[in-house]
C-alpha cells in the first residue's frame, strides 16, 4: 500500500534528524554552534516531519483504520494522535529556548530536557508505527475491501524542508541516545497498561486469539 510504504519511508530522515537535533543542541549548549541551525531544525520538524508526514497519519490513515477497517479509536491510534500533539508542544518550547541567544544556564538547562523529551517520544513513535501500526494495518484495510490510500506529494515547502534535513543531518551526526529504550512491538512503549491494553487487546478478533493459541500448540 503505497501511502504506507511511503511513511515508512520517511521515518529514516526524520529519525535521523531527531538524533542530529540532539547532537546540535549539545553543541549550542557548549557554545560551538550558532542560533541559525536551530531555526532550520524547527523548519524541518515542524513542516516535513508534521505538516507532511504526520499530516497525512492524522487525515487518511488513522481515519481508514477507524471508519473502514472498523478499528476503535482508543487504544494504539489514541496513543499516537497524542504523541504527534505532545510532540509538537514540545517541539514549540525547544523553539522558543533556542531562540535566546546567547543561552544562560538555566534555559540550556531547560532546552537539554526538553530536547531529551522529544526525541525520545518520537523515536519510540517511530518504533511503534514501524513495528506494529503499519504491519497490521495494510491486511486489515486490504480485508476491509481498501486496497490503496490517497498520498500526494510534497509541496515546494515540504520538500525545501525534507531537503533541509538531509543537510542538517550530514552537519550534525546524530546522537546515539543510549537512555532511551528502543524496539519492536509494544511491549517498548510506555502506554502499554497505561493508557493502552496494547494492539492485540485492543484489536485483534477472537479468530486472531484461536489461531494464536493453534500456532502455540503446534509448538
Amino acid at each position: 500500500m503505497r501511502l504506507i510504504e511511503e511513511l515508512c519511508a520517511e521515518h529514516e530522515l526524520i529519525d535521523a534528524g531527531i538524533g542530529a537535533l540532539r547532537t546540535y543542541i549539545e553543541r549550542r549548549i557548549a557554545g560551538v554552534a550558532g542560533v541559525d541551525d536551530g531555526r532550520r531544525f524547527v523548519r524541518f520538524l515542524r513542516v516535513y516531519a508534521a505538516g507532511f508526514h504526520h499530516a497525512r497519519e492524522e487525515d487518511v490513515l488513522f481515519p481508514a483504520l477507524v471508519e473502514r477497517a472498523d478499528r476503535p479509536e482508543a487504544g494504539p491510534i489514541a496513543v499516537l494522535r497524542e504523541d504527534h500533539l505532545r510532540t509538537s508542544a514540545l517541539l514549540s518550547r525547544i523553539e522558543a529556548l533556542l531562540a535566546a541567544d546567547p543561552l544562560d544556564a538555566a534555559h540550556a538547562q531547560e532546552l537539554h530536557a526538553a530536547a531529551v523529551e522529544y526525541s525520545h517520544v518520537m523515536w519510540r513513535h517511530i518504533d511503534a508505527e514501524n513495528s506494529v501500526l503499519f504491519p497490521e494495518s495494510e491486511p486489515r484495510l486490504r480485508r476491509a475491501g481498501v486496497f490503496e490510500l490517497p498520498t500526494r506529494s510534497a509541496t515546494v515547502e515540504e520538500a525545501e524542508a525534507r531537503d533541509l534535513g538531509r543537510a542538517l543531518v550530514a552537519a550534525y551526526p546524530p546522537f546515539d541516545d543510549r537512555m532511551v529504550v528502543r524496539g519492536d512491538g509494544c511491549v517498548c512503549c510506555p502506554a502499554l497498561g497505561e493508557s493502552c491494553p496494547g494492539l492485540e487487546r485492543a484489536w485483534w478478533s477472537d479468530s486472531e486469539w484461536e489461531e494464536l493459541d493453534d500456532h502455540l500448540g503446534e509448538g
